[in-house]
């Protein structure tokens, strides 16, 4: 293969790869305590078939692609965001294994997977089997997965702090009148952001004075509302959940996607201990005058805010702006996988 023909295939495999981190996001959240992967089956250019992670984590991404594509599979190519598990389980055959047995002719895995388990051994098996097997790093990939890829190296789940706020970067009027700061369009948007978590959390505070439903209240999306927590040591109400202090999000079993949506309180105490991984901050195009989003978060210098965060993403939502940080180490991390 020419070095212009084999730039052409790594292009072609890349665009397969970001396809099937698009396709991820159905298995997000229902996977849990499973990753949220996918895979494609592709011959002569054309999808057979497609697969996610069923809810409750089984079956696998890969089972559900091969089990569709059935005979058709051999010497067909399988794209997957995630190295295919190694380690047998109770609930289904080695993902590795079932690929062995396929007859596909390629395989091209977008991040390896970090559990001790697989970890490269997937990868293995499927070359020793005699299939052409490829890990191609995809940044699309590695952020489909970031949860996942969160939790196995901090030992916690990825969180997300939401701040909806006015120009001069208020919460809330004066007297503490915060509904709404923003429209119809940004609200919506935060609803589909927890529709996709595992569990949202706000302080004792917004919970004692706004008595917040924190559900999912988008058509079709009505049953994917997420735990809900609340950052206090007191009682908190049935069908809520307690968190006692921001180092405690290690103990949050199974959870991979945190959503905090604060209010200045808890922001300032996510960030002041360092485990805030991706920022949404909702602006809208007015002017307050009121309480400041953030209180003091322990920043001893000027340097120390430096370098920390870029900009990810931005959108407009309807009148408002939607802007997304992620940590400078996020992104160097999730490039390098």
């Amino acid at each position: 293969m020419s070095s212009a023909e084999s730039r052409s295939t790594t292009a072609q495999d890349a665009r397969w790869l970001a396809a099937a981190a698009a396709l991820a996001a159905r298995a997000r959240p229902s996977s849990q305590p499973n990753p949220g992967v996918a895979a494609i089956v592709v011959k002569n250019g054309k999808v057979l078939s497609r697969g996610w992670t069923q809810p409750g984590g089984r079956p696998h991404a890969e089972a559900v692609a091969l089990a569709a594509a059935g005979e058709e599979a051999r010497g067909a190519a399988l794209y997957v965001t995630l190295e295919p598990c190694a380690h047998q389980s109770q609930r289904g055959p080695a993902c590795a294994d079932l690929v062995c047995a396929s007859g596909l002719a390629r395989v091209v895995i977008g991040c390896m997977d970090p559990d001790p388990r697989t970890s490269g051994e997937g990868l293995a098996r499927i070359r020793a089997a005699g299939i052409e097997a490829c890990y191609l790093p995809s940044p699309a990939c590695a952020r489909s997965l970031s949860g996942y890829l969160v939790s196995r190296r901090l030992g916690r789940p990825e969180v997300t702090l939401k701040l909806a706020l006015s120009l001069d970067s208020c919460i809330a009027l004066a007297s503490g009148e915060s509904q709404w700061i923003t429209g119809s369009e940004a609200r919506a948007h935060t609803h589909a952001m927890r529709a996709r978590s595992d569990a949202i959390l706000v302080g004792g505070g917004t919970l004692r004075a706004d008595k917040p439903r924190l559900d999912v209240r988008l058509p079709g999306l009505e049953t994917r509302s997420p735990e809900r927590w609340v950052l206090t040591r007191g009682n908190v109400p049935e069908g809520w959940n307690a968190l006692r202090s921001p180092s405690a999000v290690s103990e949050m079993a199974g959870i991979q996607y945190l959503f905090v949506e604060g209010g200045a309180q808890t922001a300032s105490a996510f960030l002041r201990a360092g485990l805030v991984d991706r920022l949404l901050i909702y602006r809208a195009p007015i002017l307050l005058g009121g309480r400041p989003a953030l209180p003091d978060f322990g920043l001893a210098s000027l340097a120390q805010a430096h370098g920390r965060w870029y900009l990810a993403e931005r959108r407009q939502l309807g009148s408002d702006t939607l802007e997304v940080y992620e940590t400078a180490q996020s992104s160097e991390q999730s490039l390098e996988r």
